[in-house]
């Protein structure tokens, strides 16, 4: 149990941190939020992304099994990094609105 709240934690903090970075250098706010879920996959599937272009039916059935088997614990875990990319999309717009120009 201990274990699942400090990797929502961690994950949370980590992709907030990105999309944040990545949400001022290029001044596009919801970038990372569309992106999380092919971070997600990359994450998940543990085959090359290239296979995906030279093995596609069998690469999407790797992924389709992957996805069915993971835990209820670790879509909580990938939940909250997009949870954390939302925030921080949140967080610029907030920030923008109040007057701060980041880069």
């Amino acid at each position: 149990m201990i274990q699942l709240v400090v990797s929502v934690l961690l994950y949370f903090v980590i992709f907030f941190g990105i999309a944040f970075i990545l949400n001022m250098l290029l001044r596009s706010t919801w970038l990372m939020s569309f992106l999380y879920p092919v971070i997600a996959i990359i994450i998940i599937d543990g085959i090359s992304t290239f296979d995906y272009l030279t093995n596609t039916s069998e690469s999407f059935q790797v992924l389709g099994d992957r996805l069915a088997s993971l835990q209820v614990a670790d879509y909580i875990i990938m939940g909250s990094g997009l949870a954390g990319t939302i925030v921080s999309g949140i967080t610029i717009r907030i920030l923008r609105k109040s007057g701060y120009r980041m880069f």
